[in-house]
């Protein structure tokens, strides 16, 4: 299932549907311009704190998936701590895969 989401991840940064990076997600969050906000595991406390306001005052979903450096990894860039989906139909099958991903962890499963 985590190769899934790496690969939507992938997909939608080679198709120009991701952006990443506190400033830059922000600035699409206040502008309401995402889809879906993903935070890193490992994410500090005010960063979490910071998109958990912004994005949930405009009901825009969250999640929390892999680490830092995973996420940069998949979207071929440095670490990074929040990345945005900018496409409805991709925002959903990655809601989705991480929900089932989130479950399957809480059972033990991968």
């Amino acid at each position: 299932m985590k190769s899934k989401i790496s690969n939507l991840l992938g997909l939608a940064s080679k198709a120009g549907k991701l952006i990443s990076g506190d400033d830059t997600c922000k600035r699409e969050v206040l502008a309401n311009r995402v889809d879906l906000v993903i935070l890193a595991e490992d994410a500090s406390n005010n960063t979490i704190k910071l998109f958990s306001d912004k994005a949930g005052y405009r009901n825009i979903p969250i999640r929390f998936f892999g680490k830092k450096d995973e996420l940069g990894q998949w979207i071929g860039k440095m670490p990074r701590a929040v990345i945005a989906i900018k496409d409805k139909g991709l925002s959903t099958k990655l809601m989705e895969y991480i929900d089932l991903y989130a479950d399957s962890k809480n059972f033990g499963g991968d």
